[in-house]
């Protein structure tokens, strides 16, 4: 008598997401991708190391899938991730694929742009890496953020917000505040409509500027005091 398998009904949508995400290439896509930007084919392949139709094929299996949304400007094809939900998926696998471990940079230049990514970086929308955890770590000092019931901006922090010159877009199915575990320093920071208001008005205000071509950010002098004035940071590297 054969034995007849129930089959959960979610269990083929997962294998084919998980399938997406079985490449090395389409890895290598989507962690450059978490930089919130829309990139050309082109301009992955060259960082992925691959030929262009080689990216192409794997970035049509992204669109199809749902992870990359695709726009056309004459010639140009440009991709960037489908939306913050996506980001958070890329961001936590990266999280869960590299438990603490350490890979040692192969040359100098390797070992700059590693380090300038664990001090600063944008996680999609939002700021990470050390930085990103000393602002969410001030923010809570300061009674702005509360992290004992899950992350949850206070009323007080809503007030900082508005009196920071800071605009909170209201509505839509994005949650105000969350937590985002930071895969180099094993620590949560803040994500959400809060993170990534908070991360555009920096860039904005000058208050941190993009370095190299990777997702790293530094601190100006002008942001080292804002960050000092509105959240009594002192250490910020600049």
């Amino acid at each position: 008598m054969t034995s007849r398998r129930t089959q959960n009904p979610l269990a083929p949508a997962l294998a084919s997401l998980a399938g997406l995400f079985a490449d090395e290439t389409r890895a290598v896509c989507l962690l450059a991708l978490l930089d919130g930007r829309a990139w050309t084919a082109g301009e992955l392949a060259r960082h992925a190391g691959v030929a262009p139709s080689t990216a192409s094929e794997h970035l049509g299996r992204l669109v199809a899938g749902g992870l990359l949304a695709e726009e056309r400007q004459g010639r140009h094809r440009y991709v960037r991730l489908a939306d913050a939900r996506v980001a958070q998926l890329v961001e936590d696998l990266a999280a869960h694929a590299a438990p603490g471990a350490r890979v040692r940079p192969r040359t100098l230049r390797e070992a700059g742009a590693a380090g300038a990514m664990a001090r600063g970086r944008t996680c999609y929308d939002h700021l990470a890496g050390r930085l990103g955890i000393a602002i969410t770590g001030a923010m809570t000092d300061r009674g702005l953020l509360r992290q004992d019931t899950g992350f949850a901006l206070t009323d007080r922090g809503t007030r900082w917000f508005a009196a920071s010159g800071i605009d909170l877009p209201r509505g839509g199915r994005r949650p105000l505040a969350r937590s985002c575990v930071d895969w180099t320093e094993r620590k949560p920071h803040l994500a959400g409509v809060a993170g990534a208001a908070l991360c555009r008005h920096a860039l904005a205000a000058d208050w941190c500027e993009r370095i190299g071509t990777e997702r790293a950010v530094r601190v100006t002098p002008a942001g080292a005091r804002a960050f000092a004035a509105h959240l009594g940071i002192q250490d910020l590297m600049v």
